[in-house]
């Protein structure tokens, strides 16, 4: 996978380069190149903004910059990208997403600052490529570079050959349309606090299950709009007990 950055600020965007992230990168699996917006200006204070229209706070992103950035990175090679636009007025990113990314061959994520890129960037890009305005929250960030580790990170470890054990992605929170549940490791006893007997039995049957419980009952207690959304046919008889044994009320 190609991966291109658009950023004023190249340096936030190092630890990308470290962990499993780097060794996808050493391994040719990920191909990483972070670009300064502040290349593509031409004033000799490489201004990158100015006053919104309308007035109001802030300053909006310039379009002159961006669209010559956008011009160019995204003719590095053949092919056309998808564009990432990280801002809190996009649709929510979510591990659906991640996984259409990871499809892709190449993405280009551009980082806004301030109150963000002048509109008629996204506009343009979208005659002459798939673009994407996508949220990582109900919150507002300083730029997008944050918003970008978390989604290139979320998507990179999808890849094939990322992870050391593919499973691992298979049983994330959110790949089946649950929370995962609870994890434990050695010793047996911490602190007085044992390790729960059906993973110490050996009954890989009995592990399974009570994975899954654990699973519909962290969801049920945090995100039941995660089980809202769940179709009737992802719930089996079991599942459907155990959800019914939570909604009784206690006394």
């Amino acid at each position: 996978m190609k991966l291109d950055v658009i950023t004023v600020f190249p340096e936030y965007l190092a630890p990308l380069r470290t962990a499993l992230l780097g060794k996808a990168i050493e391994r040719g699996l990920i191909t990483l190149d972070v670009h300064d917006l502040r290349d593509w200006t031409h004033d000799v204070h490489r201004a990158v903004d100015d006053s919104p229209y309308g007035g109001g706070p802030g300053m909006v992103m310039k379009p002159q910059v961006w669209g010559e950035a956008l011009d160019g990175v995204c003719t590095t090679c053949a092919g056309t990208p998808r564009l990432v636009v990280p801002t809190p007025a996009g649709r929510p990113f979510t591990q659906a997403l991640a996984r259409e990314y990871a499809a892709e061959e190449w993405l280009v994520f551009a980082c806004g600052r301030d109150e963000g890129i002048d509109q008629r960037v996204i506009t343009d890009a979208a005659r002459r490529m798939p673009v994407d305005e996508v949220s990582i929250g109900d919150y507002v960030l300083v730029g997008g570079e944050v918003a970008v580790l978390v989604v290139i990170e979320a998507v990179a470890r999808l890849l094939p050959g990322v992870l050391g054990n593919p499973a691992s992605a298979e049983q994330d929170s959110f790949s089946d349309g649950l929370l995962e549940g609870p994890s434990y490791t050695r010793p047996e006893v911490w602190r007085d606090l044992a390790v729960p007997d059906v993973l110490r039995s050996g009954n890989h049957g009995a592990i399974d299950r009570w994975r899954r419980d654990q699973a519909l009952e962290r969801t049920f207690q945090r995100r039941p709009d995660l089980l809202a959304a769940l179709p009737e046919e992802a719930l089996d008889k079991h599942d459907r007990a155990v959800l019914a044994a939570l909604r009784e009320p206690t006394t």
